[in-house]
């Protein structure tokens, strides 16, 4: 493979999602003959399916019992995953590597106290003044401690207690766009020669009733059943089904990665991120300049869409991808791990590296997708989001010149 110093390459990759923990159950489901199962909870949370947490020992990557205790399920999704990918990059024990490690992490609101809330609305059914209540019941039941827990920035640092990953720190917060600014941050400053190194990722649990009434109010969610997701239609919900995912990578320069003699699974060779108007095309315009630098090589292109399965945006992001890369093979893996909101375009940068470094002719995730006749040697990753946000990265197999 032959590229310039700075070209920004994937060398770790931490992965959990309903389908299981680690490289091995998601490299297998890539290269898989036949479609994968989704793995579904319908009752606990009836009438909305979500993709749940597969059975994961914390402790092979969390060892201390007081660290995972003060963690929720979210925090210690990330911290776990975070700790896949940098054993993966054979960094997890390298202590000066990781002191001069640069992590991003893209991270949503802590867990709220579901007692507290229900509470709240049980008594603001019987007062008018419900001002006044909320203040009451912020002073009188909410614990600053459970308030703390809640800080996005935690995972970060949990991250940074648990594995010592100590250079530079950002989190970004605003769902998809958050998982995606993210990304396109950490690309960026390996481009300009800022960092070399850099751990970059979110996670998501779905399996939380705050979250899923946040999904309820807009009117978003698939209800009592799975459907394929390019088959969601009016009446059984908005079309989304939400999904715990984990996702983290490790992105090097190419010359630290040779300095060291690392495994490169793909080179990222194009990331943007775009938001505005949806109507009048607006869409389907920006996401048609995104995707443009991949459209030579569309024969030879496999899409992992990240389409939360909103009906009318996955519709119209499945169209505009269709006209865009004619003869691209699209695989829209929210309707296999479910949608995971920061976590989704990581999510799916890691299955695209995946997918490429084994050479895999990538399954169909639902029958309205094509089989692949070869394997691929680009993939484009997209994640629109649920309600704003776009993005989009192009990446190469590392047997195909820059």
């Amino acid at each position: 493979m032959t590229g310039t110093d700075r070209d920004v390459v994937i060398t770790g990759i931490g992965i959990v999602t309903s389908q299981g923990v680690g490289i091995a159950p998601h490299e297998a489901l890539l290269t898989a003959d036949t479609a994968p199962t989704p793995v579904l909870e319908l009752e606990k949370l009836a009438p909305y399916p979500v993709h749940p947490l597969p059975a994961i020992d914390w402790s092979q990557q969390i060892p201390k019992r007081g660290d995972q205790r003060q963690m929720e399920n979210w925090q210690r999704l990330g911290v776990f995953t975070a700790g896949l990918a940098l054993e993966d990059a054979g960094l997890k024990d390298d202590a000066e590597a990781c002191g001069r490690m640069d992590m991003i992490v893209a991270a949503g609101g802590g867990e709220r106290d579901i007692k507290v809330d229900s509470l709240i609305v049980d008594e603001a059914l019987k007062r008018n003044d419900r001002e006044q209540l909320l203040n009451e019941k912020l002073t009188t039941e909410l614990r600053p401690t459970l308030f703390l827990a809640q800080l996005s920035n935690l995972m970060a640092g949990n991250i940074s207690i648990v594995h010592k990953v100590t250079g530079s720190s950002r989190t970004f917060m605003g769902e998809e766009a958050a998982g995606i600014s993210a990304v396109e941050t950490a690309f960026h400053r390996i481009r300009a020669g800022q960092s070399t190194h850099t751990l970059v990722g979110g996670a998501f649990a779905a399996e939380r009733a705050d979250m899923l009434l946040l999904v309820e109010a807009i009117g978003a969610h698939s209800l009592h059943r799975w459907l394929p997701l390019w088959s969601r239609a009016e009446g059984e919900g908005g079309g989304m089904i939400m999904g715990t995912v984990g996702a983290f990578l490790v992105l090097e320069s190419r010359a630290h990665a040779r300095d060291r003699g690392a495994k490169i699974y793909a080179t990222i060779a194009d990331i943007g991120g775009d938001r505005g108007a949806r109507d009048e095309g607006r869409m389907e315009r920006r996401l048609e300049r995104l995707v443009e630098p991949a459209r030579d090589r569309a024969s030879d292109t496999v899409i992992f869409s990240g389409a939360s399965g909103v009906i009318d945006i996955s519709q119209r992001e499945k169209a505009a991808l269709e006209a865009a890369l004619p003869g691209a093979a699209l695989r829209g893996y929210g309707g296999l791990a479910g949608h995971s909101l920061e976590a989704q375009f990581p999510l799916g940068l890691a299955l695209a590296a995946l997918a490429l470094e084994a050479g895999a002719r990538v399954p169909s995730f639902d029958p309205a997708e094509a089989a692949m006749a070869k394997a691929a040697s680009h993939a484009v990753v997209t994640t629109v989001g649920h309600q704003r946000g776009e993005g989009v990265a192009l990446l190469l197999a590392e047997s195909r010149e820059v």
